[in-house]
């Protein structure tokens, strides 16, 4: 017999809680999904903006990055628009898991916007197309309106932490339509394959990158990546601003393309996308995702 002791089995607490976490995520997507569609939509924005997310932070986090930005807006009315984007952030995340219904309804929208027939023309001339937005309404409105007209849109996307939620994720946004590509390098080889034949991609720019440059966005300074801007002038790609805003009845979408972005420097080109996405933000606040950390700047 040896006389080595005996080693406990290894126990990792944050594989559980990954494992856990994602067991009642699962159980929310299938509880709603038995539900009609518009009563599911309905159901997970209440519990998002009632029970999880104030449970999970992001109901403080929304606040404070209000308070940031809007420090002289009466508290009631930060409140309400918190209130309101937790709403939208349930709404939208089991509208991406309605495969079925969700790019069903959106095939029905009309596609509005200048930038409608400058995507047109670029795909009939063979020219890519890089597609971007923030996490503002529902950002797969418009790829799911696109996709329903015969687009081949292609996303990068980023890896969830929690890898049990990041496998069916995946699937999710592929279900809608369009190669989806991982960050990385074997991600990024692929996205810019598609880009490089000619394809549409869609990319989200509204998120902190550490390392990124500083730019003006809401009246503050964010780091701000500049890739998408970058890709474009590198493949003479047309980049090209849009938007899917949810409209009062908390189920039917604006589906948006804005003009193209005027070509010259890849900072004041990312600029100008902030300020569309910043016109959008006041016009709509309670759209945008301020659960995000956009902000990391000292206060």
């Amino acid at each position: 017999m040896s006389d080595q002791p005996l080693q406990a089995p290894r126990f990792s607490l944050r594989k559980t809680s990954h494992y856990l976490t994602n067991a009642v995520i699962v159980a929310v997507i299938r509880l709603a999904l038995a539900l009609p569609y518009r009563a599911r939509v309905g159901f997970v924005g209440w519990l998002v903006q009632h029970v999880i997310g104030p449970l999970a932070g992001y109901r403080r986090r929304a606040l404070d990055n209000l308070a940031l930005v809007w420090p002289d807006l009466p508290a009631a009315r930060r409140a309400e628009i918190a209130s309101a984007c937790l709403n939208n952030v349930g709404r939208s995340f089991i509208e991406n898991y309605s495969p079925g219904d969700f790019p069903a309804r959106m095939s029905q929208n009309r596609l509005q916007g200048p930038g409608v027939a400058a995507l047109q023309q670029a795909a009939e001339a063979g020219r890519p197309v890089v597609l971007v937005t923030g996490h503002f309404g529902n950002y797969e409105a418009t790829r799911a309106a696109l996709v329903a007209r015969g687009f081949d849109i292609g996303g990068l996307y980023r890896d969830m932490k929690n890898p049990y939620f990041n496998a069916h994720y995946v699937k999710t946004m592929e279900s809608f339509g369009g190669p989806v590509f991982a960050q990385g390098r074997r991600g990024t080889a692929g996205f810019v394959r598609h880009l490089k034949d000619g394809g549409q991609l869609v990319l989200l720019f509204d998120q902190h990158v550490f390392g990124a440059p500083q730019l003006d966005f809401l009246g503050l300074p964010a780091n701000t990546a500049l890739s998408a801007a970058e890709l474009a002038l590198r493949y003479d790609a047309l980049l090209i601003p849009f938007y899917g805003i949810r409209q009062p009845d908390g189920i039917g979408f604006e589906t948006v393309l804005e003009a193209p972005v005027k070509h010259d420097d890849a900072r004041a080109m990312t600029q100008r996308l902030n300020d569309s996405l910043a016109a959008r933000v006041r016009e709509h606040p309670e759209q945008w995702f301020w659960v995000h950390r956009r902000w990391r700047i000292k206060r």
